[in-house]
């Protein structure tokens, strides 16, 4: 079950209501039995009431009520009866108590012989009125019993509920941490219960942060220290390149390789400085078609050295992001799409405010990405069959931190068919701000 509130209240209400019921029905049947001790006895009363008559002054066809009946036998005459009472034995002439069936309903009878005045003393009464006056007598008992059902079940509901108020405060406080808040949790008298949950759920805070703080500082030492050995090789590189002149295949394939170690270290530092704790203090209101426009003009260079055509189709789009985030992502998604769209092809960069939300959209007239490959493209170091094909180099983090820095401004990130036909789009949908600028 989903809910261990609605568990322990249905649990427990389950097995009230069994042992209420098993305790009504079994108070029911032992008050009824005892009813019909105390009806026997009243009817036994009514024999010895009825055989003490003065026969001579009784009246024919008396009368002791709809609910009694009765006759008086001296051998086979009958000498006195009530005037229900049939005109032969009502029972057959055995001393003690049983049933009989006449005047169209059943009777608990009971039958004596006196052996004094030798007469058969037979009485009856109907059993429907005498169920229904013990069964109001009985209910009367059980009837609380199973009212109070109900509300046992609400001061259960109560009680578990408070019990479990511990338990909604450890959710809250976990639900109301922020993304970047890796304290332990401090919740006052915790019960002996959870104590051990919390502990856990702080050692395991504990193991995070550790594990989040070496990664992050493992790389972004390692980036900024790869920094000066790489700064030192492309002066070197420089410097022999005036030296040997022309420059052969090796040293371009080395050339290249540098670069891209470059790119790598670049990438890798740009990753990690786009954390939750940095990008809540440095959010501001962006103009995202501005902001595209600035990126393009930056990276033309590379779109011009493969003479592609590249347009922008757009409007005033107003988000609130991290500037050099969404700098980072719009300048990865351009490369992106320069890098696999081929020479002489073409690329669009849509930004469009629809009411609530702001679209940008980058498509390309490239190869495409398979619908396999769709749903990889955005982890780490992963390239795909088309990098491999066309020998295109890279590291496989361009569009994961594209993904990183959506996440960061909870835009949806999707991969979509390109407007061209063929070739990839990569839509990204923000929430408009709507704060003046």
């Amino acid at each position: 079950m989903s809910s261990i509130r609605r568990f322990l209240l249905l649990g427990v209400l389950a097995v009230l209501t069994l042992f209420s019921f098993i305790a009504a029905l079994r108070g029911y049947q032992r008050s009824m039995q005892e009813a019909d001790t105390l009806f026997d006895a009243q009817l036994l009363n009514t024999a010895k009431l009825v055989a003490n008559l003065d026969i001579q002054q009784l009246e024919p066809d008396m009368s002791f009520g709809s609910d009694l009946a009765f006759q008086l036998w001296r051998d086979q005459s009958l000498l006195a009866a009530s005037y229900h009472a049939p005109k032969v034995d009502m029972i057959a002439r055995t001393p003690g108590f049983d049933y009989a069936n006449f005047a169209g309903y059943r009777w608990r009878t009971y039958t004596s012989f006196n052996e004094r005045t030798q007469l058969w003393v037979m009485v009856a009464e109907r059993t429907d009125l005498r169920f229904v006056l013990a069964e109001n007598v009985v209910l009367e008992t059980v009837l609380p019993i199973l009212l109070g059902i109900p509300l046992t079940g609400l001061l259960i509901a109560v009680v578990v509920r408070r019990g479990l108020l511990p338990l909604g405060k450890l959710s809250q406080e976990l639900q109301q941490k922020p993304t970047n808040d890796l304290s332990p949790l401090a919740l006052q008298q915790v019960p002996r219960e959870l104590q051990p949950v919390t502990q856990a759920v702080n050692g395991l805070i504990a193991r995070l942060g550790a594990a989040l703080d070496r990664e992050k500082r493992f790389s972004a030492d390692a980036a900024h220290e790869l920094r000066t050995p790489i700064a030192a090789l492309k002066i070197q590189l420089h410097n022999v390149a005036q030296e040997l002149g022309n420059k052969s295949t090796a040293f371009a394939e080395l050339e290249q390789g540098v670069e891209r170690m470059q790119h790598l270290v670049e990438q890798l530092m740009a990753l990690y400085r786009h954390s939750p704790e940095q990008f809540a203090a440095a959010c501001s209101r962006i103009d995202l078609n501005v902001l595209a426009q600035e990126v393009l003009a930056r990276l033309y260079p590379l779109f011009e050295a493969k003479q592609q055509a590249v347009e922008l189709v757009g409007m005033a789009a107003w988000v609130q992001g991290e500037r050099f985030a969404l700098d980072t992502l719009l300048s990865n998604l351009l490369r992106n799409a320069n890098k696999f769209t081929p020479v002489g092809g073409q690329i669009q960069v849509n930004v469009v405010q629809q009411e609530q939300v702001v679209a940008l959209e980058v498509h390309d007239n490239g190869p495409g990405i398979s619908t396999t490959e769709q749903a990889r493209i955005f982890e780490r170091f992963y390239r795909g069959s088309a990098a491999h094909e066309q020998h295109e180099s890279g590291c496989g983090l361009g569009l994961t931190i594209v993904a990183h820095v959506a996440l960061l401004h909870q835009a949806q990130l999707s991969v979509q068919p390109s407007l061209f036909g063929h070739g990839t789009a990569i839509r990204l949908v923000f929430a408009a701000s709507q704060a003046g600028g």
